[in-house]
């Protein structure tokens, strides 16, 4: 996997995400995906809780992370990344989420997910962030099973 690899989802993981967006209103909702090790293939979204509780930030909750890092290592996958959800503005990272990335993923690892509902119809959008750039990552959502 490298900084340009397309993301792969299914639709029926992006309704999911997505749904969750809405059903957090009117805060931002967030949460982890996982995937095979060393690729950008999401097999699975796992909704955590904004501790944060805010219509401008999430913040994970580290209980249910580290539960969820022991179920992933369990099943032989791994947390690829983080979604959120931005309730009043576009699907780019603010200057708060490139500064918790840094914090929160020092070598860049990790891939972001926004999904904005600042208009009717959500959007999706996916990033890798390091040293401070953006770099958007295409987003491929298959209608089918994601090939193994």
């Amino acid at each position: 996997m490298n900084n340009h690899d397309p993301v792969h989802l299914s639709q029926v993981i992006a309704d999911e995400m997505i749904a969750y967006a809405i059903a957090g209103l009117p805060n931002e909702a967030c949460g982890l995906f996982s995937g095979p090790f060393g690729e950008s293939r999401i097999e699975r979204f796992h909704p955590m809780t904004n501790i944060a509780a805010s219509q401008k930030i999430y913040e994970l909750d580290g209980i249910e992370m580290m539960a969820l890092e022991r179920e992933c290592d369990d099943a032989g996958s791994a947390l690829l990344g983080v979604i959120h959800s931005h309730t009043l503005s576009t699907g780019y990272p603010s200057p708060t989420d490139v500064v918790d990335a840094a914090r929160f993923d020092p070598f860049g690892a990790w891939i972001f997910i926004i999904v904005s509902l600042k208009h009717v119809s959500p959007t999706m959008r996916a990033y890798r962030i390091a040293d401070d750039e953006v770099c958007e990552r295409q987003i491929i959502v298959s209608t089918g099973a994601l090939d193994r």
